[in-house]
């Protein structure tokens, strides 16, 4: 124990000394030079702040109403590097808080027969900017001068749209019927050799995890180059719950020839399937049709055929067969022997 005293004497030694250090440290004396050197620079930035400035800003041009019918053919002019020039305080306000609202521009009324168009001359511009500018400020530049675009005029054509998503039913619930788009075709803009290429157009890609019929708007991808309209499709994809039903189907031969009869154990086969459960009650046995062929049967020494289903509504699933094979007797006529002349005993007289 003496020793372990012992090894802690300098650590109690140490503390004692820094202890005594915060004591001494004059911090009534930092705290006053630290006020000082605040409030110096803020009579600095005041100053500095009444003093003139050019700074740039950045101003959006938005376009509206763009005819579906042309493209640009180079980039458009997004925005607007303008140069103004007032006091410190002021500008603080357009850097901080006070934004320029963007110069809008309606194309719907853009003359189609043009290949370049001035849409917004310089002093238009001018105007604008000087109406959203504090009146000291000066518009010393901006950039570019006028607002100029290239365009060219485009073929159109209908193009089917296709569903590009994926819909998982719950557990129980199906997609019941096939999924309908709204509108089933689009106008696509673009140039003749653009076409060589479009034949379909997809949705952009979605996907359901529902138990609930869907109708949702989706956006049409456009091709590189051209513009849809509309941008949009309405798609419809119709989930229902679903049920088991079992319909008992008599079994055919529809290529037996007349010579020929065939007699099938058993001769109704039971289709198993799924329905969904708005369309149970109308779903009867006139909706299947299973067979077997006459080829399977001529020369068939197992005595077993295999059963085809050919006939049953697009909206059943998993649809199974229960005996999937069955047994056959196939057997020929006997055609009757024609009467021989002669054969029958002549009349006594």
């Amino acid at each position: 124990m003496p020793r372990l005293e012992h090894k802690n004497m300098p650590f109690k030694s140490v503390m004692k000394k820094v202890k005594a250090s915060f004591r001494e440290f004059h911090w009534r004396e930092a705290f006053t030079f630290c006020a000082f050197v605040l409030l110096a620079s803020g009579f600095w930035l005041m100053q500095s702040l009444k003093q003139e400035y050019e700074i740039e800003l950045s101003v959006p041009i938005r376009y509206r109403n763009i005819p579906p019918s042309i493209h640009f053919s180079e980039d458009r002019p997004e925005k607007l590097i303008i140069k103004v020039k007032d006091r410190g305080n002021v500008l603080l306000n357009y850097s901080l808080g006070r934004t320029l609202a963007p110069i809008e521009i309606n194309m719907k009324n853009l003359p189609l027969d043009q290949k370049e168009k001035v849409l917004v001359s310089k002093q238009n511009i001018e105007a604008d900017l000087l109406k959203q500018l504090i009146s000291t400020t000066s518009l010393i530049s901006f950039a570019p001068h006028e607002i100029r675009v290239s365009y060219g005029k485009l073929i159109s054509r209908e193009v089917p749209v296709v569903f590009a998503g994926k819909v998982q039913p719950d557990a129980g619930f199906q997609v019941s019927d096939s999924i309908r788009i709204t509108p089933a075709t689009v106008k696509v803009y673009a140039s003749q050799g653009a076409f060589d290429s479009i034949s379909v157009l997809k949705t952009a890609y979605a996907e359901w995890k529902t138990n609930q019929r869907i109708v949702q708007k989706v956006k049409v991808i456009a091709p590189k180059g051209a513009n849809v309209e509309p941008a949009e499709v309405t798609v419809t994809i119709p989930v229902e719950e679903y049920t088991e039903k079992t319909l008992s189907i008599p079994i055919i031969c529809p290529d037996l020839p007349s010579q020929y009869t065939v007699r099938t154990f058993p001769s109704n086969v039971n289709v198993v399937c799924n329905i969904p459960m708005s369309r149970f009650k109308y779903l009867s046995d006139v909706d299947f049709g299973v067979s077997i062929s006459f080829k399977d049967l001529k020369d068939n020494k197992s005595g077993l055929v295999d059963l085809t289903l050919f006939k049953k509504p697009d909206w059943v699933t998993d649809v199974t067969l229960s005996p999937n094979q069955i047994e056959f007797l196939l057997e020929q006529k006997t055609s009757p022997q024609p009467e021989k002349a002669g054969d029958e005993t002549a009349p006594q007289e």
